[in-house]
């Protein structure tokens, strides 16, 4: 353990896991997972709707951590069988992020899902409220969401942009469409355009700093904005290890131009 840092690292690990338990009994226990498996109808969407093309930043575990935080934020004043339904279902014509078709992707998925959801056993009302959920979730559709469903959705999507997890998934999802990390003369954007089609890096500007302030409920904007916070101490460090300050309008969330 000499190589991780010794006990000083070791004592550090062991508070910080002793906090993670404290605010772990205090949230919601998980309930996705075991809800899914006690279901036979979910199971059976759950089976159709896990990925299965390799997305590493839109794969079964996205849909699970989705339906978790969408139960959070909304299972309290929505049917739990819908809640996680639609989030099973969000992603279920998964165009890629770098497609002229990308912002129809959830309208896709709506429509997809409707016969999967009838053959599960939901009723018109049900499916109605569901594919709705699902076709206003998306970021690159623009849509807010009008019942709780849909804001539960949509907000536990786009915290699953940000934190740690999310700036894994901003990274597997630039490699994919055969991106690189940063631009390697200009990171911060200084004298050029944000191309985060291009950039990894980019991708923080033109979204991921930017999700705290469209989140639709008051939990969803706590945990929003506690995420970002860690990915600004990675940009800190991002741009120490670089030796490349940081512009203070990146800061804020936008480009240095």
């Amino acid at each position: 353990m000499r190589g991780l840092g010794g006990a000083p690292f070791l004592e550090a690990i062991d508070v910080y896991n002793r906090r993670v338990r404290a605010e772990q009994a205090e949230a919601s226990p998980k309930r996705a997972h075991a809800a899914i498996e006690g279901d036979a109808a979910l199971q059976a969407i759950w089976q159709q709707a896990s990925p299965t093309d390799g997305d590493a930043g839109h794969d079964g575990s996205h849909l699970l951590r989705v339906a978790e935080w969408a139960l959070r934020l909304g299972g309290e004043q929505s049917p739990e069988a819908e809640v996680l339904a639609s989030a099973l279902l969000h992603d279920y014509v998964n165009v890629p992020k770098n497609s002229p078709e990308r912002h129809r992707g959830s309208e896709l998925s709506a429509e997809a899902a409707r016969p999967i959801l009838v053959d599960a056993g939901f009723d018109a009302d049900a499916i109605g409220r569901i594919a709705a959920a699902i076709r206003d979730h998306s970021f690159s559709r623009g849509a807010v969401p009008q019942d709780v469903l849909g804001r539960a959705l949509q907000d536990a999507d786009r915290l699953d942009a940000v934190g740690a997890i999310g700036l894994m998934r901003a990274i597997a999802t630039g490699v994919r469409m055969g991106g690189a990390l940063m631009h390697p003369e200009d990171p911060w954007a200084e004298n050029r355009p944000l191309d985060d089609k291009a950039y990894s890096l980019d991708h923080f500007f033109t979204k991921l700093l930017r999700l705290p302030d469209t989140m639709n409920t008051q939990a969803g904007r706590r945990e929003a904005e506690r995420r970002v916070a860690f990915m600004r101490s990675f940009l800190f460090e991002l741009a120490r290890e670089i030796d490349r300050p940081m512009p203070k309008q990146a800061l804020a969330g936008g480009a240095a131009t």
